[in-house]
């Protein structure tokens, strides 16, 4: 499904990435963790093609991702709030994107009543611009975007962050029943070990741009990371 090869991003002198091989199959839930400055969110921003590698290459199947742009319709990606459309509402929002989409109207519907748990009935029907939604609710806008659509990848940096638990509940929820119903593939960047290890296949520690340990094992995850963070 993802492939990447010999990827490395350097600024002058300073190099954030250096991976030289990494498969992500399709219906896996990849999890990536690491500190601050590990290279992870680098990692999800060249994969998308936003941010060019300085050598090395992400394949999507058979598809260099920095040569052509017709995988897009096939990603779907929420990294910050800077992707969103901060001048709608959420409802017209979702409006502008089943345009995009050219989904229909039932399309829309079905898609948000899987998000009715999420949302707490606190982002549809409120008149209130992206811009003025809390950061939680920000979250939830642009999880509910980004698996707009139905992409057969869905990376998502961070997505618990800012979340009351009751709503980190609700999506783990939501993200392993889209994992089990349509079979995507879900990349996600978490600090939060106990989501990612509960969520994911398989979990990549990455530190200084470097991967030290693929963990397949799902008996072997929490304790590897906890030793490893020392906590």
């Amino acid at each position: 499904m993802i492939r990447v090869q010999n990827l490395k991003k350097q600024y002058k002198d300073a190099v954030v990435l250096d991976v030289e091989t990494l498969f992500i199959p399709k219906g896996e839930c990849f999890g990536l963790v690491g500190n601050n400055g590990a290279g992870k969110t680098t990692l999800f921003r060249i994969m998308l093609d936003l941010v060019r590698a300085t050598e090395g290459q992400v394949m999507l199947d058979e598809v260099d991702v920095a040569k052509t742009e017709d995988w897009k319709s096939r990603i779907g990606a929420f990294l910050d709030e800077h992707m969103l459309l901060s001048y709608l509402t959420p409802d017209e929002y979702f409006e502008t994107l089943q345009k995009i989409y050219q989904l229909s109207e039932e399309d829309l519907h079905l898609h948000l009543q899987k998000f009715e748990e999420l949302f707490n009935e606190e982002i549809i029907g409120k008149k209130k611009y992206i811009r003025d939604l809390s950061k939680g609710n920000l979250k939830k806008v642009g999880i509910a975007a980004a698996m707009m659509g139905n992409p057969e990848v869905v990376m998502l940096d961070e997505p618990f962050e800012n979340l009351d638990p009751s709503s980190q509940v609700r999506l783990k929820k939501l993200i392993q029943q889209e994992k089990e119903r349509s079979n995507v593939t879900f990349l996600i960047s978490s600090h939060d070990l106990n989501h990612v290890t509960e969520i994911c296949d398989r979990i990549v520690l990455l530190e200084k741009g470097k991967v030290i340990k693929d963990l397949k094992e799902k008996s072997e995850m929490v304790e590897e990371l906890n030793s490893y963070f020392g906590t």
